[in-house]
């Protein structure tokens, strides 16, 4: 299946880059940057480069048909460590999504990519417009793509357990007091298959829910291990991921319904897989960021 296939190559190139900074392994910021940010932020190709990107292939190789003449925008929950960096939208210049939206624009021949911050929830019900397709860590499910096209994977992800650190094991976690982001898939997760005793307490963002268990206002939350792994890490040992649940699920490209990019992108997505490119991006962004290896957190069984 093709979320096994990037699953395996993520796992691959994600443990040598941690061998690399396991010196940093206890430091540095976490998956989201303190506070949300909002706005709009365009960065001109120079030099053939976006920020700094690398971006390969042929460009204008392909056709993609653009909300606006000459930009690629691209909508985000951001930012978002190691996917989008920066501490505000306006700074983003790197990261593993943010780099592959410039290979997008650059494959396409645009001289523009434009990034705008648009709310999850918005996103996965099909409710956006202004933009030509969304990355946000944004799992494939059948109920999503009632509203929306999804592309091919690029991201394997599973729903991980963040916890103050021995406070919360497989056996305890449906009594205590658990938080989630709306409209995830972890959302639906806790509710629907681990049905917990309590209700979960429900965030509207990355940060809002981290600042929630770092309070003591709940005792765990859960949503993409790849993104509690980044949080953990910048928690600086306050918090730290405990376990996961496997899912089967992966990260692709979001596309208004019926959109005529869908084919193109995701043509774009099987070359940066095959040369290779997909990889030295998760190398490069997501070893450091996560600041641990998702396949070495422990599995709970239901």
């Amino acid at each position: 299946m093709p979320g096994s296939n990037v699953r395996r190559r993520t796992v691959r190139v994600i443990a040598p880059a941690l061998a690399a900074t396991a010196a940093l392994a206890l430091t540095a910021c976490g998956q989201s940057a303190p506070g949300a940010s909002s706005g709009t932020a365009v960065t001109k190709a120079k030099n053939g480069a976006y920020g700094e990107c690398k971006v390969s292939g042929e460009k204008g190789s392909v056709k993609l048909k653009t909300v606006e003449k000459g930009t690629l925008t691209v909508a985000g929950d951001l930012p978002s460590r190691g996917w989008w960096n920066g501490d505000t939208v306006a700074e983003i210049k790197s990261g593993f999504e943010y780099c592959l939206a410039a290979n997008l624009a650059h494959r396409a021949g645009l001289e523009k990519l434009k990034i705008r911050n648009v709310s999850f929830d918005a996103m996965v019900a099909g409710k956006g417009s202004g933009y030509d397709l969304a990355m946000a860590e944004i799992s494939i499910t059948d109920e999503r793509k009632k509203a929306v096209d999804f592309t091919s994977p690029y991201f394997d992800s599973n729903i991980g357990v963040l916890a103050k650190p021995g406070t919360v094991n497989a056996g305890n976690v449906r009594s205590l007091r658990l938080g989630v982001k709306q409209a995830t898939s972890g959302a639906k997760f806790v509710q629907e298959i681990l049905k917990p005793a309590k209700s979960a307490q429900v965030f509207p963002g990355d940060a809002e829910m981290l600042a929630a268990l770092q309070g003591g206002r709940v005792d765990a939350v859960l949503t993409d291990t790849a993104i509690v792994l980044g949080q953990a890490k910048g928690s600086g040992g306050k918090v730290a991921v405990v376990g996961q649940y496997e899912t089967g699920e992966s990260y692709g490209a979001l596309l208004p319904k019926d959109s005529a990019n869908t084919s193109a992108v995701n043509g774009v997505l099987a070359e940066l897989t095959g040369n290779g490119t997909l990889e030295q991006l998760s190398e490069s962004y997501l070893g450091e960021a996560l600041g641990g290896d998702p396949a070495a957190v422990p599995v709970w069984k239901l």
